[in-house]
């Protein structure tokens, strides 16, 4: 048997019937059609409440008190341990936000970079980012790299 548009047909119980509501007692779901009796529910339109709705009582996020503050002016730093340069970078080669970039070690919105003293260090890295730690800077020096800080532009007050 040739496939041909007439003879198309979904495989069984592939596809399923609407239920029709409303069309009488003798279907099952005439009269109320599956809503019920009365309330919000039954209404007609949207009758999912608003977000944080407790029917009329005083919703959690306002009964909490609010705290604190967001700085617009926070200068986010992204920390790097030198564990994580031992085991990405080669012996000579510099450390800085473009190589750090192209490498997939740090996201792209992120702008200053910390590096910290989490594992060893053994190779000889020339290493320029806007903050070190002291023991990061101790073991950088001691595997024989050099460390240049980028100076950091702070945020003008607000006139």
């Amino acid at each position: 048997m040739t496939i041909s548009l007439h003879n198309l047909h979904p495989n069984p119980g592939a596809t399923k019937t609407k239920k029709r509501l409303g069309r009488g007692r003798g279907s099952g779901t005439g009269k109320t059609s599956g809503k019920g009796v009365k309330g919000q529910k039954a209404r007609p339109g949207h009758h999912g409440a608003r977000f944080a709705f407790e029917g009329g009582q005083m919703p959690m996020p306002r009964r909490i008190p609010k705290r604190g503050f967001t700085n617009n002016n926070r200068v986010e730093i992204f920390p790097i341990n030198v564990a994580t340069l031992e085991d990405l970078f080669e012996a000579g080669e510099k450390v800085e936000l473009e190589t750090l970039r192209a490498k997939g070690l740090i996201p792209k919105r992120i702008e200053h970079i910390k590096i910290l003293g989490e594992g060893e260090l053994t190779k000889k890295l020339s290493v320029r980012v806007h903050a070190t730690s002291a023991m990061a800077k101790e073991k950088i020096e001691k595997a024989g790299g050099t460390i240049e800080l980028i100076s950091t532009v702070t945020a003008a007050p607000a006139a």
